[in-house]
């Protein structure tokens, strides 16, 4: 009987530490900013678990422009990804969290690829800024996302509007 109960053991905990419990969460930040103080208020994402081949995933997405200038007032400007370094991550909000498929995780690197990689001026605050980049990757989780015209420029006020489209993310607006 001891033998019995240290086989069906050793069997559930080979089947409790596989890549059947691999994860990776997608965190939704927002970051206040300031228009004083050098960072402007800004929303990115951050991905981190493992996959289920045991890749340990630990990285972070936003979108901006590749200069701060008057010159996004006025139209499109040069893009880029930015990656934050954990300290600054650290003072953002957190919004809500979702875990995401292998899948799921790939249609996101993809995505994070084609916004990077876009020809030309591709950055507008109006219709192409770092809100509308997270929403990409919200819709690609799931998540219901609208873009008000009042919210464009207001990350924290738009990601709690997106926690109020998704009452399933069991979040409480920041």
């Amino acid at each position: 009987m001891a033998r019995l109960f240290t086989l069906v053991f050793a069997v559930l905990a080979l089947v409790w530490s596989g890549p059947a419990f691999a994860a990776v969460t997608v965190h939704f930040h927002s970051f206040n900013g300031s228009v004083l103080f050098g960072r402007y208020p800004h929303t990115f994402i951050v991905l981190e678990g493992k996959l289920s081949n045991g890749t340990q995933v630990n990285e972070n997405y936003g979108f901006t422009a590749k200069k701060v200038s008057p010159a996004i007032l006025s139209g499109p400007v040069y893009h880029d990804i930015s990656v934050e370094k954990p300290k600054y991550i650290k003072k953002t909000n957190r919004h809500f969290s979702v875990v995401i498929s292998d899948a799921q995780y790939a249609r996101i690197k993809r995505e994070v690829a084609a916004w990077r990689d876009a020809p030309g001026k591709y950055y507008n605050l109006d219709t192409r800024n770092c809100i509308h980049f997270v929403g990409a990757i919200a819709k690609i989780a799931g998540i219901k996302v609208e873009y008000p015209q009042k919210m464009l420029r207001r990350p924290k006020k738009w990601l709690n509007h997106v926690t109020g489209l998704n009452p399933g993310l069991g979040a409480k607006k920041i």
